[in-house]
């Protein structure tokens, strides 16, 4: 019986590129079933409401095994909804947004990056939590619980032993938020006294950033951890290292359910060009595949992804090209098609 993935095809270039990613999964044949479905800023402008996700989405992503979210716009006004990223990581617990960084060899010849970021994804400065005190201030809390640090820290030595990494690099302002960032430790600590194999380190988020810029290769064969805001700078941070966030794929992870998504923005400006990078999307799918059961085609997507970006052949203008986004996927599509022929 085949698994069942909701596909939102989200806002801007959002689109674009998820058909992208579906033409690649639908050359390499997967048994997946894709349901797609609306969610984001542009129809909530049409149909309004007080979330980006209608309840017939909802419905679909209640039903489904996993999801897959196209790139969506978030509304800065006061009183637009939630993102459907947060939304959909509350509503279904998804406490690990987990990022891979790992360059190519065309894009970084003089720099070999290989980390992952690992961010708590459910509580912290996102929680959304905010309220006027008065017309000229207001304030926002930054949640942290044990329980929210102790999954999310479990998470990442789980990571590590599974793939044989032997540092923890945690990132906090420790010395400034001393409770919120204490719990945060007091987890990475107990986890490290279970995990003797596994080494800790702790950076200040300011002194990250900078090290980040510096020798970002002191990182390599780590999970980098995080709380929720300081995660999605340092992840973004590092995205710099491998050519374009265009490259950054993701994953949302919980106990019993997952979404997959490009780490990059909606680039509305680019909506219907084909001008965008179409990896991080089609990277992102691919990883969902896996986590449905199909990990042959996976490993076939990602290695045809690392073959077109090395070629330089049929890449995106961001990548040095002047492929479209069409072409570039279908460059991936035809290599991986072959791989699995193999």
């Amino acid at each position: 019986m085949s698994k069942k993935a909701a596909v939102i095809k989200g806002d801007g270039t959002g689109p674009d590129l998820v058909d992208a990613m579906i033409s690649v999964l639908k050359a390499c044949n997967s048994q997946t079933e894709l349901i797609l479905c609306e969610a984001g800023s542009e129809q909530w402008e049409k149909h309004g409401g007080d979330t980006y996700i209608p309840d017939s989405t909802a419905k679909i992503m209640e039903e489904s095994d996993a999801c897959f979210k196209g790139p969506t716009t978030t509304n800065p006004s006061p009183n637009a909804p939630k993102s459907v990223a947060v939304s959909t990581r509350q509503k279904f617990e998804l406490y690990a947004n987990v990022r891979p960084i790992k360059t190519y060899d065309r894009l970084s010849p003089d720099t070999k990056l290989d980390f992952v970021c690992f961010r708590e994804a459910t509580e912290g400065l996102y929680s959304g939590i905010e309220f006027a005190i008065s017309e000229d201030s207001a304030i926002a809390i930054r949640k942290i619980t044990r329980h929210g640090c102790e999954r999310i820290v479990n998470a990442a030595f789980d990571w590590a032993k599974k793939y044989d990494l032997k540092k923890i690099v945690a990132i906090t302002k420790r010395n400034i938020l001393k409770r919120t960032d204490g719990i945060f430790w007091a987890e990475v600590e107990r986890a490290a006294k279970q995990n003797s194999g596994i080494q800790i380190e702790e950076y200040y988020i300011d002194n990250m950033t900078q090290q980040l810029v510096k020798n970002p290769e002191r990182f390599n064969d780590s999970v980098l951890l995080s709380t929720n805001l300081f995660m999605d700078i340092i992840s973004e941070c590092a995205s710099g290292n491998i050519g374009s966030i265009g490259n950054v794929y993701s994953a949302n992870i919980g106990d019993s359910y997952a979404m997959f998504e490009p780490a990059h923005g909606s680039a509305p400006k680019y909506k219907g060009m084909n001008k965008v990078n179409p990896t991080a999307t089609v990277l992102s799918g691919a990883w969902m595949i896996e986590y449905l059961g199909e990990s042959d085609i996976k490993q076939a997507i990602f290695d045809a992804t690392k073959q077109v970006i090395n070629e330089g052949k049929t890449v995106t203008y961001d990548l040095g090209g002047n492929a479209g986004t069409k072409e570039m996927s279908e460059a991936i599509a035809n290599i991986a098609k072959e791989k699995l022929r193999k």
